[in-house]
């Protein structure tokens, strides 16, 4: 629904309208359901809540490309919010990128981001700030994510780790490389200090976009003037439903009968999520109901 609705272009517009949005991390249907309910204006799905919902493991690329875009499709199909996704590497190669491209664009997300990391971990031992592919491996998997896509309106933006791994000199000439490529926009992990974002900013001229940072950026006008317009505040959505899930069958182990349990969704709440007038709607047009 969030592609054919008019999704992409509805994203387009909020992140153009020259404020930093923080998106709703959902994983499912239900999630993305009430984010939009709440008025969000775009959810985003992580490659790490994916792996843990999926497989119940830790986001060390162990999920396919087709169960990523699976979950993708389910929650498009089941809501209007925009979805952006976090492609990780794209899968592999710039081939790779190419058909992760085109599952997710047909799943109907409304964008994602592919990165430069070097994915999956090597052998040997842990580099601090991880390692990235080469500047030239990374421009060509931007130009694969571009010529894959064919609705003009999927947002395509270019991630990189460089700056934790090679420093702020390498994450800025990478970061102008990706919008020469064309990318929409351009993601940068590790900015902590104001004076980072700006020299970021100075040397670029489209949007950025930046997951989570510490106290000194945490300031929506400062993102804002900087043409920070999508800033990632965690996924503390599944890590809620976590501990929710974890402390209900915890309390009924132990004995805790069912209608004294706390912390339970409402039945109103429930039926938003379920969309129940949507199906009540159906089911009196169509059986008679």
């Amino acid at each position: 629904m969030g592609a054919e609705m008019g999704g992409r272009k509805g994203l387009r517009a909020a992140l153009a309208a020259g404020k930093c949005l923080h998106p709703a991390s959902v994983f499912d249907a239900p999630t993305a359901i009430l984010a939009e309910r709440i008025g969000y204006e775009v959810g985003i799905l992580g490659g790490s809540v994916a792996a843990l919902t999926v497989l119940g493991a830790p986001d060390l690329i162990l999920l396919t490309l087709s169960e990523f875009v699976e979950q993708a499709r389910r929650i498009c199909r089941a809501s209007a919010l925009p979805l952006m996704c976090d492609a990780d590497h794209g899968y592999g190669n710039a081939l790779n990128v190419m058909r992760a491209v085109q599952e997710l664009e047909a799943a109907g997300v409304a964008g994602m981001t592919i990165e430069d990391t070097l994915l999956p971990r090597p052998f040997g031992p842990a580099v601090p700030g991880g390692q990235v592919i080469s500047r030239d491996e990374a421009v060509g998997k931007m130009r694969a994510a571009l010529a894959a896509r064919r609705d003009p309106d999927l947002l395509i933006v270019g991630r990189s780790s460089a700056l934790e791994a090679a420093g702020l000199e390498e994450a800025i000439g990478r970061a102008r490389a990706f919008e020469e490529a064309g990318v929409d926009a351009v993601m940068l992990t590790g900015i902590k200090r104001r004076e980072e974002l700006e020299a970021v900013a100075a040397a670029t001229r489209g949007m950025l976009m930046l997951g989570q940072v510490g106290p000194a950026l945490a300031d929506d006008a400062l993102l804002a003037a900087n043409r920070v317009c999508f800033q990632i505040r965690g996924h503390q959505t599944y890590m809620a439903a976590l501990e929710a899930a974890h402390r209900t069958l915890m309390a009924m182990r132990q004995g805790t009968p069912p209608g004294e349990l706390a912390g339970l969704a409402a039945r109103p709440l429930v039926m938003q999520a379920e969309r129940r007038e949507e199906f009540d709607r159906s089911i009196a047009a169509f059986l008679g109901g």
